[in-house]
């Protein structure tokens, strides 16, 4: 282990405590939280079937270019087993090993996945009884995205990852906010519900990751600042990129190419959150830097400005072959 991980490992061990306390501060009461089985049929009374034929006439008006995105918001988050191992193999985060772990960040670690669970099985049975997906195709897309594994492309490092968590699970909560507010438009308000409230689970974890990192910043401002401008310069692989399988080629691409086009989720998001995150840590007030992290300061600085040329001078793609949907 080099000097610079060793130091960040130490730190993050260091606030394990602090992680521990707060850690009902961004989790829900398990007893009392929402539950997918909260907006579906309920399939052990006998309207069930009209509840499902309802469900499908309003999945009807939803645009296809919706539908896909949906779908690889889905595929998204079935990805799950990958990101939690994921988590506990980056050092500091998983001490000892332990999946029943009583430290802070396996705690952590294992309630923000079982809240995460919940989206995908939601999601996963709304397109199965509405009829609008081939299911099939999804599965294996799901199965090929599990099995060529998960890399986000940056160091496995404890403090990248809280970069690339904080920004991720931000980006995760606009793709299902906007999914939602266009399906509230195709008249399908149980689904923009659905969306909606998948989004805000996404925020809590957004704001744990922030707020654990901001943590980071206080006890280690140089670390932390190069591993926010790491993680930025290697830009931000989305979890879904390795979705494509041997007879299934470009999903990933056509999937962002829709995102983009329809508004799900566009290169002025990523501008949007680079700015919110570099103004959540305020990155511009830090002083007493040494020269690789002022370095890394002003670059930062700079960066959401970049990307917003960049979004203003991208056109969405015209004509995009979806995926996913059922003939």
């Amino acid at each position: 282990m080099n000097a610079v991980l060793s130091n960040n490992v130490e730190v993050i061990r260091s606030i394990e405590p602090y992680v521990s306390e707060h850690i009902t501060d961004f989790l829900l009461d398990i007893e009392t939280c929402w539950q997918p089985t909260d907006f579906l049929p309920d399939m052990s009374k006998e309207e069930s079937f009209d509840e499902i034929r309802a469900l499908q006439t309003r999945a009807k008006n939803i645009p296809d270019e919706v539908m896909v995105s949906l779908i690889g918001n889905m595929i998204t988050e079935e990805a799950l087993p990958s990101y939690q191992t994921y988590f506990n193999l980056v050092d500091g985060l998983n001490e000892g090993g332990g999946q029943a772990s009583a430290n802070g960040w396996g705690r952590w670690s294992r309630g923000w996945t079982a809240e995460e669970n919940r989206h995908g099985d939601l999601l996963n049975k709304y397109l199965y009884l509405s009829g609008r997906a081939d299911m099939g195709a999804v599965e294996r897309t799901i199965q090929n995205l599990i099995n060529n594994g998960f890399d986000p492309q940056i160091d496995v490092d404890p403090y990248c990852t809280m970069v690339y968590t904080s920004f991720q699970e931000r980006a995760t909560k606009i793709s299902h906010v906007n999914t939602g507010k266009l399906a509230d438009k195709a008249g399908d308000v149980s689904l923009s519900r659905i969306c909606k409230t998948i989004a805000g689970d996404e925020a809590r974890h957004e704001r744990a990751y922030k707020t654990f990192l901001a943590k980071v910043f206080e006890v280690d401002p140089n670390g932390a600042m190069l591993a926010f401008e790491h993680v930025m310069r290697s830009n931000i692989v989305m979890p879904a990129v390795l979705m494509d399988g041997a007879k299934q080629e470009n999903l990933y691409v056509r999937y962002s190419q829709i995102a983009q086009k329809m508004g799900i989720y566009t290169t002025w998001d990523y501008a949007q959150i680079i700015d919110h995150l570099v103004k959540f840590w305020k990155i511009e007030s830090f002083t007493g830097l040494n020269s690789c992290a002022s370095k890394a300061q002003d670059y930062l600085c700079k960066l959401s400005a970049r990307y917003a040329r960049i979004a203003d001078r991208m056109k969405a793609p015209t004509e995009i072959n979806l995926a996913w949907l059922s003939v």
